[in-house]
Formats: structure tokens, C-alpha cells, sequence
């Protein structure tokens, strides 16, 4: 149960209970068309400048959440998110199936007078089991030679009979199955290099088991097989599959703190074909 309070408003034209605010006074009380609120003994006047979301010394954001749910029977993939306001907004959005949809402010675009963005998946490193099905997973083949590992990278060469050059790039997450430790992939590191020279015999990557870049850099299982099967995950934020799912629900956020217009929402989405 969450313990943040919120103030609950309600509007009399519209005879319903039309917003929550961060703020939480100690009394509240209408006057001569003002607004007043007491906190810690202080008194405020509301809606008296220019400057929105700021209460008592503290600047909030704007948070809106609602759902797409149109054809809730129908398995579909939420592409984009067209906003028809005078801003663009941060978006998250979760689906039944997908929790890792986002959209960063800065990603939209304003075109015929709306902000239209694609949907990124941001996915997990390592990917759950269950978004093996939904990212860009693809097979590469069984390895020859595993070096050992020097300074957090590994070596691992291929058969030239695989074209790793068309497939695969640097960036991209690698992982494999060696049947003696388990069936599931497992999290081998991120590709680094991709060395290619057929003529000379070389056909191999580098691979990065520590990978600094990420906030939290996930655990990697060590290679013990030289032989094992290897798979590779596009980069989920640039590729811009969008979210798997029945509905989605999507939140809105924006930090301003100027008069913020928003009136329409809309998301590009076409039916899924298993």
C-alpha cells in the first residue's frame, strides 16, 4: 500500500473529482475567490503567479495515466504515441504481456502540429525468459574455440561457414546454451568487435562480460563448452519494436512549469499474427 498522500479535488461544472495534487496541507479554506492552505503553521495563496506545479517550495511534475483497450480481444503491437498538445511528455507504457515500453521526451517530434514519437522497448539485460519470444533474438550457430577470459573480455571464434558480418554488430547482446549447465540462454556479455577476415581464417568476436555501461552490470555465466550454441539480442531502444499486448496502459509525465495544453492521445497499433 503506498503511503504518499495526495489532495483530492473536485469541480462543481463538471459535478466529479477531476485531479490529484502532490500537495498535502495541514487546513484549506476558500476566500473572497481565493484559495488558502495552511503547512507547518504557514500560510499560502494559491493560483497567484505564473509558475505551476509548485507547492510550498517544492516543484512537482505532471503525471496523467490511461489505457488503450480497443479490441481487448485481439493480440496487438503499440508502435507509436501521437500527442495533440503544445508540448511533447515523458511516456512509460506497460501491456499485459510487456512492462518496458517508454518514449523520452526529447525523442518526439512535432509534425502537423502534434508530437509523434515511436515506442522503445527497454527490455532487460539480461532478457527474462519470457521476452526470448517477444525481442529481436535470432541464433548464430555453435562456437569452435573459447578463449580464457583477459581483462573482463572473451574471444570466441566461429566456423567460416557462418556469415557474421551480415547478422550480427557491436553492441549487440550475446548469449548461449551449453546443455550442461542448463537448456535456458544464458548471459554471455555484449559484443564488442566483430573480426572478419575469411582469406586469413579469422571469423570471431569480442565479447565484454562486464559491460560498465549499464547502471547495474548484470551477473554473466562463464563459458566452460567450446562448442556451445550462441544467440544475440538486437539493441531493444534502437530497434523500436513497440509492446506486445491485449491493452496498454500509459503514463504521461511532464516537468514544466509553465501552462502545459494537452488534448488528444492517440497510438499507432497493428494486430499481432502469432
Amino acid at each position: 500500500m503506498s503511503s504518499v498522500n495526495n489532495t483530492l479535488t473536485y469541480s462543481e461544472p463538471v459535478a466529479g473529482w477531476t485531479s490529484f495534487y502532490s500537495y498535502e496541507p495541514d487546513w484549506m479554506i476558500g476566500m473572497n475567490n481565493f484559495f488558502y492552505t495552511f503547512s507547518n503553521g504557514n500560510l499560502y495563496r494559491h493560483n497567484t503567479n505564473e509558475t505551476r506545479n509548485e507547492f510550498y517550495g517544492v516543484q512537482y511534475n505532471s503525471t496523467l495515466q490511461s489505457v488503450f483497450n480497443d479490441v481487448p480481444l485481439e493480440n496487438k503491437l503499440f508502435k507509436t504515441l501521437n500527442i495533440e498538445g503544445d508540448a511533447a511528455w515523458h511516456a512509460t507504457i506497460a501491456t499485459d504481456i510487456q512492462d518496458s515500453g517508454y518514449i523520452e521526451k526529447k525523442w518526439f517530434e512535432k509534425k502537423e502540429g502534434s508530437w509523434y514519437s515511436f515506442i522503445r522497448n527497454s527490455g532487460s539485460t539480461p532478457a527474462s525468459t519470457n521476452e526470448y519470444a517477444l525481442r529481436s533474438l535470432n541464433g548464430i550457430g555453435n562456437s569452435l574455440s573459447v578463449s580464457p577470459i583477459v581483462g573482463g573480455e572473451v574471444t570466441i571464434d566461429y566456423s567460416l561457414n557462418i556469415n557474421l558480418g551480415n547478422i550480427v554488430s557491436i553492441g549487440d547482446m550475446l548469449y548461449f546454451i551449453d546443455p550442461l549447465i542448463s537448456t535456458d540462454p544464458q548471459f554471455a556479455g555484449q559484443i564488442t568487435e566483430v573480426n572478419v577476415n575469411l582469406q586469413s581464417g579469422q571469423n570471431q568476436f569480442v565479447v565484454n562480460t562486464v559491460i560498465p555501461a549499464l547502471p547495474d552490470p548484470p551477473v554473466t555465466i562463464p563459458i566452460t563448452s567450446q562448442t556451445a550454441y550462441y544467440l544475440y539480442v538486437k539493441n531493444a531502444v534502437a530497434e523500436s519494436h513497440g509492446v506486445l499486448g491485449h491493452y496498454a496502459v500509459f503514463d504521461l509525465t511532464n516537468d514544466s512549469s509553465s501552462k502545459v495544453e494537452l488534448f488528444a492521445i492517440e497510438s499507432e497499433i497493428m494486430k499481432s499474427f502469432p
